[in-house]
């Protein structure tokens, strides 16, 4: 359930626990676009549900377990029965502890784990939700600790099956597959944190120690896209951000976020996001006027 909505933008309010709200939802109805500072899961018990992301729906089935990252604008679709698992989670309160800010990168713009595409994974986090879930239930001395080293453990499982080394990097020694993975990780936080500024391969490439044709290969192997597609996708989640503030013009937001040109930005973030800027930013003032 939406409690406080302004906009598009939902304020999640967490009650009982600091940073983490559970519920099993039945509801029939379907929730508008909305965006949060919360990371969300969502597991469907009974028939299926769906969430849209870009315009796009994603229909998840019975056990499957769908990663909504904090900021995605995103809508939620539900049949007219079922039961599905709800949780949404401040996730800066595990932003410390090393490599959770790199793996929350990698989970944009959203993260589907299947029964059927990956069974073991998907046994694994559903152990860790049902402890989660008896903890919220039941709660005992030291139970918001146990629920944080359980999310913890979440997604240090859907870490290491996404940042798999021997898969990233084949064909070379464990000890350079996971240096590697540790370089190239720091090199994504960096890109994240200096998106709106002036980078270029060559200064990326100096910063892991490789040449810039090793390290255009390397970053392709690790991400699954180039280094210049990552960046983009960095600096129009930034741009995201920006158009929801209503005192910001769409070239101000373009200049903002790292774009050097209007036109490039308008073409760049219709194709990642399927609408252009001004459409993207009348949704908000939109959602504005019926709340």
């Amino acid at each position: 359930m939406i409690e406080i909505l302004n906009g598009t933008h939902e304020t999640v309010a967490y009650r009982d626990f600091q940073g983490i709200k559970l519920y099993h939802n039945v509801e029939a109805d379907n929730y508008p676009l909305h965006w949060h500072t919360a990371l969300e899961i969502v597991v469907p018990y009974e028939n299926s549900y769906t969430v849209i992301i870009d315009k796009i729906p994603h229909t998840i089935y019975e056990g499957d377990i769908f990663i909504t990252p904090p900021g995605t604008l995103h809508a939620l679709t539900a049949p007219p029965t079922g039961r599905r698992l709800i949780l949404l989670f401040d996730y800066s309160l595990i932003c410390n502890v090393k490599g959770m800010d790199s793996l929350l990168h990698s989970l944009l713009p959203f993260t589907l784990i299947t029964k059927s595409e990956h069974p073991e994974l998907n046994k694994k986090l559903h152990f860790y939700l049902d402890e989660i879930i008896r903890e919220y239930k039941d709660p005992m001395p030291f139970t918001e600790a146990n629920v944080y080293s359980l999310m913890i453990r979440f997604f240090v499982a859907v870490g290491r099956a996404s940042f798999n080394a021997s898969t990233r990097f084949p064909g070379i020694t464990s000890a350079k597959q996971h240096e590697y993975i540790e370089k190239f990780m720091m090199v994504c936080n960096y890109i994240t944190d200096h998106c709106t500024e002036n980078i270029n391969v060559d200064d990326l490439a100096d910063l892991a120690g490789f040449s810039k044709f090793h390290f255009a290969r390397l970053f392709k192997q690790f991400a699954g896209m180039s280094c210049y597609e990552y960046l983009t996708q960095k600096r129009v989640a930034h741009a995201e951000q920006l158009l929801i503030q209503p005192d910001l013009s769409i070239t101000e937001v373009a200049m903002l976020s790292g774009f050097n040109s209007l036109s490039t930005f308008n073409r760049i973030f219709k194709t990642q996001k399927n609408c252009t800027p001004s459409e993207y930013k009348s949704l908000n003032k939109q959602e504005k006027r019926q709340s």
